[in-house]
């Protein structure tokens, strides 16, 4: 970490040549006519992990990134193209090469948080977690990667949620055969569902007769995915009103650490 604080601009989230390299062909290119782009899109990158990173809001951007009117535009046009969740994908299937494994993974973990949503447009109450907010469905590949997310309200049950992810994840990952959940996720409408598009669900259960915390096979990984998650302390918290801005958060960081360990 100290070679790459060397070669950073200003802030631990600015992009290094190298990390710059790996997303810039997937920005929008300049228009071949009307008035030539002025804004330098490196700077609205570093701008916005910059916001999702220290949880400030868009008026409190430092004065050195470009002005914040013009990182949000190019924020929503990044969330309009589903830029994010693209880099993010992308991110996945390099670093799962760059360690010596298949692209496409064939095994998946889900599990849900509930967080605090203040500005959500629709809220629940999360009765087992006393939490009135969003809830994060997720399924990760077998090392914490994100492979898929669904926000709902909080009120929504874990299985409800998951047949959400189990239709998503066939389409995108479509090798992934093999779940590992925990016992809220064993309901007979989500097996039933799994069974017919040909998911094999294995649910990983406490340890009888233990009492306290203890790591758990599998379950481990996805619960270390949500640590990742709110260490950016914009996602201590849901802060967003719509959810496809808060997807786009999420991926944004999950994205950054990524695209970090593969460049270095």
């Amino acid at each position: 970490m100290a070679e790459i604080r060397k070669k950073l601009k200003r802030y631990p989230t600015d992009l290094t040549d190298e990390e710059w390299s790996l997303i810039a062909p997937l920005l929008p290119a300049p228009a071949r006519k009307g008035r030539p782009r002025k804004t330098d899109l490196r700077e609205v990158v570093n701008a916005i992990r910059y916001l999702v990173r220290t949880g400030c809001g868009w008026e409190m951007l430092p004065i050195n990134f470009p002005p914040w009117q013009t990182v949000y535009w190019w924020f929503r046009e990044f969330v309009r193209r589903f830029l994010f969740h693209t880099i993010h994908d992308i991110a996945v299937m390099m670093d799962r090469e760059r360690v010596g494994r298949e692209a496409s993974p064939t095994a998946s973990v889900i599990d849900s948080q509930s967080v605090k949503a203040p500005m959500a447009e629709k809220r629940g109450f999360d009765a087992n977690k006393k939490i009135v907010g969003r809830k994060r469905h997720i399924a990760v590949d077998t090392d914490g990667r994100l492979l898929m997310l669904n926000l709902t309200t909080a009120d929504i049950s874990d299985s409800a949620g998951a047949q959400l992810i189990l239709d998503a994840i066939r389409k995108r990952w479509p090798w992934v055969k093999h779940l590992f959940a925990d016992g809220a996720y064993d309901r007979a409408q989500l097996m039933d569902k799994a069974a017919f598009l040909e998911f094999t669900v294995e649910v990983v259960r406490r340890i009888e007769g233990t009492e306290g915390f203890h790591v758990l096979p599998r379950r481990w990984v996805v619960e270390r995915t949500f640590g990742w998650m709110t260490r950016w302390r914009r996602l201590v918290r849901d802060y967003e009103q719509r959810i496809d801005v808060s997807q786009a958060m999420i991926h944004i960081a999950l994205s950054s650490l990524l695209i970090r360990r593969i460049a270095h």
